[in-house]
C-alpha cells in the first residue's frame, strides 16, 4: 500500500496555478503568472514570473498581496505592462525587464484592464467602462440609499450584479506623457482586439446594431489609429471575437459562429483578406469547436490567445476542443489543417516564437494540476520548464482515470471517464459518484479535477461522462440536447452508470451517489425525480423550475426559449421540463448547495425545491453561500470553496 496521503478538500489551499505564458520577442524568455491561496488572508494573489528558456532559471518579478496579471511584452522586449490592482482598482502598469519599480501609467475611476502595444511601442491601447450619459455626480460625503430605475430585460449580470450603465470603451495611452484619448464613442459595450504590425489599425470587436434586450451579436471591427475611421468586416449576424493579425497585416483571423444553433454553435477560425476584402472560414471541414471548453474547477486566469501566425504570414496555431482534450492545430493558407499536439492533456494557454517553430504552452493533465512545456514543433519535443505543484503532489496520491465510450440513447456513441478509489484494493467493493458538468455546451476531459479527486480520494469510484449537448464531438452532437432536456440526456447518463457496472466489479450498485453543478444541478434534480437507484445526492447551483427561471435569471428569457424551446405563452411545456414538477417522486436524500448572489440559477431555484421537499417530508438539506456567485466552485472565497468541498464529500458519507 502507498504511503502516500490522499487529496482532501483543503489541499486546494496549498496548489498554485500557472497561466497566460508569454514569450519575449527574443523567442529565448517569458514571463507567466502563478496564483496562489493565502489561507490566513482568505484570498488569491498573483504574480508575474520570469522564465529564462535556455537555462531553465526562474525569478519572481512581481510582489506583494496583490493580482497581478495580463502580462504583454514590449515589442522590442524591454518592458513588460500588465495588470494589477495594487491600487485596489485594476490599473495598467510598465516594468522593466532590468529591474526597478513598476510604473503607473493608467488612472481610470473604474480601472483598466488588457494592455496592447502599438507596434512602435510609445502607446498602450486598454479598455476601461465609463458611463457616456451620466450626468456629473454631486460630491456626497456618505453614501444614500436609492432605487434603481429598471426598463430593460437585461438589468443584470452573474459577474457584475445590478448593471449601472456604464459600457467598455477603448483608450489608448503615450507612456511618456500618460495622456489618455477615448477612441470609441458610443453607448455600446466594445471589445479591444489587438493592433495591426504596421500600426494603421486597432482591431476591436461589439454591436453598433440596435441595443435591444434580444441582440447577442458581436461583430469585428477596423479603426483607423490615425484618422478614427471605423469599418465592420463581419456581416451582422454572428457572434466573433478572438481577433489576431498577420505578421504582414495583410490578414486578420477571428473566430466565432453565425448562430445557426444559437449557443450551441460550433465556433469556427475565420480569415479575412485586408486588401482584397474578402472572408472565408478556414474550419468548415473540423466537425469541433475552436478553442477551449473544457469545464475546470482548479486553474485560475486561463485565456485563449486566439490564433497565433508564423512569421512566413502563410501557417497559425490555434486551440480545438475535442474527444475531452484541447488540441493544438497547425493550419495554414492553403487550408491545411493537422494536429500539431494531440495527447490526453488540455492546453489551456500557449505562444510562439514565430522564427523556431517553438511553442510556450501550459498544460494540465488528470494527475497533474498544470505547467509550462516548450514544443519544437518540427521534432515534437516536448520539454517540461516548471514544476511548480512538485513539493505538495510529491505527498499524495492521485488517481488516474480511465477512458471509455458505450452507445447511449439511441446508439448515440458517449465518451466517458472513470476514477477509481485512490486507495484502490482487489476484491473491495466500492461506491460510485456519478458527476455531472454544466453548461450544456461545456466538455469533461483530461484535466486536473480537485473535486474529483478528493472523492477519489475518500474512497469513492467517480464516473463523469461528456453526454449528448457537450462540446468535442461534433455540432450533431452539441445540438441534440436542445429541447430535449431530461430526455435521451438522461438516458445517456443512466446508460454510463449501467455500462460502469457491468464492466467494474468493483463498483457496489447499492452504493450510488450523483452530484452536479448548474446543467448538472438541473440533471441531478431530473435524475432524483425519475429512479430511486441513487442512495444520495447533492445538486448544486442548480435549476429546478424553468417556468420561474424564464423571468429571474440573467439569462432566463432568451436561454429557456434557445435551450427549452419554449416561453411563458407555453408554460406547459417549461413544466413538462422542470424537475420541481417530479418532486412528489423524489426520495434519495438531498443537499441542495447554492450561492446567494448567483443570479445565473438564481437562489429561488433552490428555495422552491428545499421547501417542496420539507413540504413532503423528505430527507434534504439546504446550504446557502454568502457573498458568492455562479462561480463559487471555481473562483469564490477559497475557504468557501473547501467549505463546499467537504459538504459533498460529508453528505455522501453519511448516506453511502
Amino acid at each position: 500500500m502507498s504511503s502516500r496521503k490522499e487529496i482532501t478538500a483543503e489541499d486546494l489551499l496549498k496548489l498554485k496555478s500557472v497561466a497566460d505564458p508569454r514569450l519575449a520577442p527574443n523567442g529565448k524568455e517569458a514571463v507567466y503568472v502563478q496564483t496562489n491561496i493565502d489561507e490566513e488572508k482568505n484570498d488569491y494573489f498573483s504574480h508575474l514570473y520570469h522564465l529564462n528558456i535556455e537555462t531553465g532559471s526562474i525569478s519572481q518579478w512581481t510582489f506583494g498581496e496583490y493580482r497581478n496579471k495580463s502580462p504583454r511584452w514590449s515589442p522590442n522586449g524591454k518592458q513588460v505592462a500588465f495588470v494589477s490592482n495594487r491600487l485596489d482598482k485594476n490599473q495598467i502598469f510598465i516594468l522593466s525587464k532590468d529591474g526597478g519599480e513598476a510604473r503607473q501609467i493608467t488612472d481610470c475611476e473604474n480601472g483598466a484592464t488588457n494592455p496592447v502595444w502599438s507596434p512602435c511601442g510609445t502607446k498602450i491601447a486598454f479598455s476601461s467602462s465609463i458611463d457616456l450619459n451620466e450626468k456629473e455626480k454631486p460630491d456626497e460625503t456618505k453614501e444614500v440609499l436609492k432605487p434603481l430605475e429598471v426598463v430593460r430585460m437585461k438589468y443584470k449580470s452573474d459577474d457584475h450584479g445590478f448593471l449601472d450603465g456604464k459600457k467598455n470603451h477603448i483608450f489608448v495611452v503615450d507612456i511618456e506623457t500618460g495622456e489618455h484619448s477615448r477612441l470609441t464613442d458610443e453607448q455600446r459595450n466594445y471589445q479591444l482586439q489587438g493592433w495591426s504590425p504596421d500600426g494603421k489599425f486597432i482591431t476591436y470587436t461589439g454591436d453598433e446594431q440596435e441595443d435591444n434586450d434580444f441582440s447577442f451579436k458581436s461583430d469585428v471591427f477596423l479603426l483607423h489609429s490615425i484618422t478614427g475611421e471605423k469599418k465592420r468586416i463581419t456581416n451582422g449576424g454572428g457572434w466573433f471575437g478572438q481577433v489576431t493579425w498577420s505578421p504582414n497585416s495583410q490578414y486578420i483571423t477571428y473566430i466565432g459562429h453565425e448562430r445557426e444553433f444559437e449557443n450551441a454553435t460550433l465556433s469556427k477560425l475565420w480569415l479575412y483578406n485586408v486588401e482584397e476584402e474578402t472572408i472565408m472560414c478556414m474550419t468548415n471541414e473540423l466537425d469541433m469547436p475552436v478553442g477551449d471548453y473544457m469545464v475546470i474547477d482548479f486553474q485560475q486566469g486561463v485565456g485563449n490567445p486566439g490564433v497565433i501566425w508564423s512569421q512566413d504570414n502563410q501557417s497559425f496555431y490555434f486551440l480545438a476542443t475535442d474527444h475531452g482534450n484541447t488540441v493544438l492545430y497547425y493550419g495554414n493558407l492553403d487550408g491545411e489543417m493537422y494536429p500539431a499536439l494531440l495527447d490526453d492533456q488540455y492546453v489551456y494557454g500557449y505562444d510562439l516564437d514565430s522564427n523556431s517553430q517553438k511553442i510556450l504552452l501550459a498544460i494540465s493533465r488528470p494527475t497533474e494540476p498544470g505547467d509550462l512545456y516548450y514544443l519544437d514543433v518540427p521534432t515534437g519535443d516536448l520539454q517540461r520548464l516548471t514544476d511548480v505543484n512538485n513539493e505538495i503532489l510529491q505527498e499524495k496520491q492521485l488517481s488516474q482515470p480511465e477512458a471509455f465510450e458505450f452507445e447511449g440513447a439511441e446508439g448515440l456513441l458517449v465518451h466517458g471517464w472513470l476514477m477509481r478509489p485512490t486507495a484502490f484494493e482487489e476484491g473491495r467493493k466500492y461506491g460510485l459518484i456519478v458527476d455531472i458538468h454544466g453548461g450544456p455546451h461545456a466538455m469533461y476531459g483530461n484535466t486536473y479535477f480537485h473535486e474529483f479527486q478528493m472523492l477519489a480520494s475518500s474512497g469513492y469510484a467517480v464516473l463523469y461522462i461528456n453526454p449528448r449537448g457537450s462540446h468535442g464531438y461534433g455540432q450533431q452532437f452539441v445540438n441534440a440536447v436542445r429541447g430535449d432536456y431530461g430526455g435521451n440526456d438522461y438516458r445517456d447518463i443512466m446508460d454510463a452508470v449501467d455500462y460502469v457496472l457491468k464492466k467494474y466489479d468493483f463498483i457496489d450498485e447499492e452504493k450510488l451517489g450523483v452530484t452536479g453543478g448548474s446543467y448538472g444541478g438541473f440533471m441531478t434534480n431530473w435524475i432524483v425525480g425519475h429512479t430511486d437507484r441513487f442512495k444520495a445526492a447533492v445538486t448544486q447551483r442548480s435549476i429546478c423550475n424553468w417556468v420561474s427561471f424564464y423571468g429571474v435569471s440573467d439569462i432566463g428569457y432568451y436561454f429557456s426559449e434557445w435551450q427549452i424551446q419554449s416561453d411563458l405563452g407555453d408554460v406547459e411545456k417549461l413544466w413538462k421540463h422542470s424537475p420541481l414538477a417530479y418532486v412528489g417522486k423524489i426520495d434519495t436524500p438531498l443537499l441542495i448547495i447554492h450561492s446567494e448572489k448567483d443570479y445565473r440559477c438564481p437562489i429561488e431555484q433552490a428555495e422552491q425545491l428545499y421547501i417542496a421537499l420539507k413540504r413532503k417530508k423528505k430527507e434534504t438539506k439546504f446550504i446557502r453561500f454568502p457573498e458568492s456567485n455562479h462561480n463559487l466552485s471555481r473562483n469564490g472565497k477559497p475557504n468557501l470553496r473547501v467549505e463546499r468541498l467537504n459538504y459533498i464529500k460529508n453528505w455522501f458519507n453519511e448516506y453511502l
